[in-house]
């Protein structure tokens, strides 16, 4: 008799989480509430051997306040190793759009030459992002994550022409 119950008990679990993938599945082909409106490279021709400062413009099209921005770099299709355990605490507020300062870069290096075409093409990749609520307790900012973006991971890429 307990052998019919279970096949019966397991077809009620499974049912009853059909709703919920059903649910996952829409909430991960909603557009993204935090998008990537530019991304900002100075100088914008760079020569070999050249330091370059990297900015994003994001945009917040949320109700709550974003923050643990998790970004990945790629240089001419090379992930930048120092984006690998990086998480940025910047509060991206709702409905606001905020440059957010990367870390820099230098335009070749000994693993990255050249590239023989003179194109420098840089990808900057939102990976993940926390809805976070800042509150003030006790004279003690407080933040609390409320739970992971939606939409995400978001590129934007540019090329650069380099200077010979």
């Amino acid at each position: 008799m307990k052998s019919k119950s279970l096949p019966t008990l397991v077809l009620i679990m499974l049912l009853s989480l059909n709703p919920a993938v059903g649910q996952a599945q829409e909430g991960a082909e909603q557009s993204p509430q935090i998008t990537i409106e530019s991304i900002s490279i100075e100088p914008s021709s760079p020569a070999a051997d050249t330091l370059c400062k990297l900015k994003v413009t994001l945009r917040n099209q949320g109700t709550e306040i974003a923050s643990q921005l998790d970004f990945k770099v790629k240089i001419n299709d090379q992930d930048l190793a120092v984006y690998r355990n990086q998480i940025f605490m910047f509060p991206l507020a709702a409905g606001q759009t905020g440059e957010i300062k990367l870390y820099n870069f230098w335009s070749t290096e000994t693993s990255r030459p050249m590239p023989k075409d003179g194109k420098l093409q840089v990808e900057v990749t939102l990976a993940a992002a926390q809805w976070t609520q800042v509150a003030m307790e006790e004279d003690v900012e407080v933040w609390t994550p409320l739970g992971e973006v939606a939409g995400l991971p978001q590129s934007k890429s540019v090329t650069l022409d380099m200077k010979r």
